[in-house]
């Protein structure tokens, strides 16, 4: 019995051990390391506009009219409550329409073939929420853009250019456009 004892009091001061170091200090080392070094992202990544959040440039957002450049499709509307994906495979008939119908509205409303549209233009992320979209996307939709702001093509292009991310650590990834982000330095540019 006096065993028994000696090792629930071992587990005992064990788990008051573990749980200070595991249960308060870690997560106050975290919190410290956000606020004193990556205060941005702990907060959330917002963007502002003369002082008033925008939005953040984690989660992507729609945009309605022609003078705006367009996010990748999302399941769920781009509303944040409503993250996911469609959970429909490649071998899904309506799927496989939808996408050819989203490919044939892009193809119009930029102005190219079918054959150009890029593949993250007509199908959503995993989440629906993904901020990027390809530089191919971005570039396609440079012509629209500029016609409908009534904006020099090559201001319009080089805007782009200028928010092109590489791939992250140099390797990890695809180059990448954060759509939120360009279309505030669009709304910025004028």
């Amino acid at each position: 019995m006096l065993q028994v004892l000696r090792q629930l009091g071992t587990a005992m001061r064990c788990l008051l051990v573990l749980t200070v170091l595991l249960g308060v200090g870690y997560p106050l080392l975290i919190l410290a390391i956000g606020q004193l070094g990556l205060q941005h992202q702990a907060h959330g990544s917002l963007l502002t506009d003369n002082g008033q959040v925008v939005g953040s440039s984690l989660i992507a957002q729609s945009f309605s009219g022609d003078g705006w450049f367009q996010p990748r499709p999302s399941a769920g509307d781009h509303d944040p409550l409503a993250s996911g994906g469609s959970n429909a495979g490649p071998n899904d008939g309506e799927l496989a329409g939808l996408i050819e119908q989203r490919r044939q509205q892009i193809a119009v409303r930029d102005g190219v073939s079918p054959s150009a549209v890029p593949p993250d233009a007509v199908t959503s992320s995993g989440s629906g929420l993904d901020p990027y979209i390809s530089p191919a996307y971005a570039r396609l939709q440079v012509d629209r853009v500029a016609r409908v702001r009534d904006l020099p093509v090559d201001e319009v292009r080089q805007l782009v250019e200028r928010q092109v991310l590489g791939r992250s650590l140099g390797f990890l990834g695809e180059p990448r456009v954060n759509v939120v982000e360009l279309n505030l330095a669009l709304q910025r540019s004028g």
